[in-house]
């Protein structure tokens, strides 16, 4: 699988911009997004015999398929999950393209997750199995993961001053990054520390994603293909999932240790094993975080640093631009904004590409993690 996989590659992207408030219907953000992607790749509607999304995308294919005058789909599948299936929507794609199933698949990912349906409200989840967590006043994301975070953060002396070292970073990115919703808005360490509590004593307001309104797309085919389009293409290295017995998305408290993220840690093995890369190799990472501690246990579970050490290798200025290993260098989904990962995968390709607006030099070989489901993507 990875062999075929590694036949594929990313053509063309397209988002539109990250509000509060778009004024229009989700549909219309899918298809304004989906639209620029196919044009950024140089392919027409025609070309298009693929979709791939989210379960959770309102969006129907049938809809946008019509909207955008695509004739005919060989090929449609759906990511189960939230932000967890960045990374999956990608290997979806690529598999199709690389079975022959399809030619071209346009990925898509939209909502008005702001003025509309909040996730990060009360309500926004069901329970998953046995429901003893509402019933302990676990009803949003950032106090179900608050509880988990805590456990790793006990371990090995993380603090919340810790994370807020990454969130500045992540602002520095984004207020150089015109298309982020915190665009020449940088913050210091001790704007971090006078934000509110939202979880006390694990998250701030400003160690939570944004809730934006949006849409992001991208189009799949085979690398042999991506040779004669507009742009230059980012190749799939590899890609990958990572889901393991008893794991939950939300509520996975049972397992025998808090302290880590098991499922990082194997899906990396993946990564490396059919990539043949190693954490050395990596220029570029750009992780998801719907919270800044996620970016501490994905730092260590791919091997970029040892456990508990992410304080550290944030500390002495690593994941900056001009650092080792610069991360999410459009300011990520705390700064740029929150389309559950998919925009994450954009800069990735911009990256490769050598067209982001904080461009890393000579950037060959990018990762970019959506924890359970995660990617390599390198030059064509």
């Amino acid at each position: 699988m990875e062999n075929l996989l590694n036949r594929t590659a990313i053509v063309g992207i397209g988002q539109t911009e990250f509000s509060k408030r778009s004024g229009r219907s989700e549909l219309q953000l899918a298809a304004e997004a989906s639209k620029a992607a196919i044009e950024d790749a140089g392919l027409s509607a025609a070309d298009i015999d693929g979709m791939v999304t989210f379960t959770l995308d309102s969006n129907d294919e049938l809809a946008l398929m019509r909207g955008l005058g695509i004739p005919e789909l060989r090929w449609t599948a759906r990511a189960p999950f939230g932000g967890a299936a960045a990374g999956a929507t990608v290997q979806l794609a690529a598999a199709a393209v690389a079975s022959g199933a399809a030619k071209a698949v346009l990925i898509y990912r939209a909502f008005n997750e702001r003025s509309g349906v909040r996730f990060g409200q009360p309500g926004a989840y069901a329970p998953q199995g046995p429901d003893h967590h509402v019933t302990f006043g676990l009803d949003t994301p950032a106090k179900i993961y608050g509880l988990w975070y805590q456990r790793y953060m006990h371990k090995y002396g993380v603090t919340n001053e810790d994370l807020g070292r990454y969130v500045v970073v992540a602002r520095e990115h984004a207020a150089t990054n015109p298309a982020a919703w915190f665009y020449e808005k940088p913050i210091t360490l001790e704007e971090h520390q006078r934000s509110r509590w939202i979880v006390e004593p694990v998250l701030r307001l400003l160690d939570c994603c944004q809730e934006s309104d949006g849409g992001v797309a991208l189009i799949v085919t085979s690398a042999e293909r991506a040779k004669d389009l507009r742009q230059p293409a980012a190749r799939i290295l590899a890609t990958t999932q990572a889901h393991l017995n008893g794991g939950q998305i939300m509520f996975d408290y049972y397992r025998p240790s808090l302290d880590d993220y098991e499922e990082v840690h194997h899906g990396a093995e993946q990564l490396w094993r059919a990539s043949g890369l190693r954490p050395d190799d990596i220029d570029v990472a750009m992780i998801y975080e719907n919270f800044s501690p996620i970016v501490f246990m994905a730092l260590e579970g791919h091997g970029f640093c040892k456990p508990g050490e992410a304080k550290d290798f944030i500390k002495d200025g690593h994941i900056r631009l001009g650092g080792t290993l610069p991360v999410n260098t459009n300011g990520g989904l705390l700064g740029e904004g929150y389309i559950h990962g998919m925009n994450n995968i954009l800069e990735g390709v911009r990256q490769v590409r050598g067209t982001a607006a904080n461009q890393v030099a000579h950037a060959q070989h990018v990762l970019v993690s959506a924890s359970r489901s995660t990617m390599i993507l390198g030059a064509l």
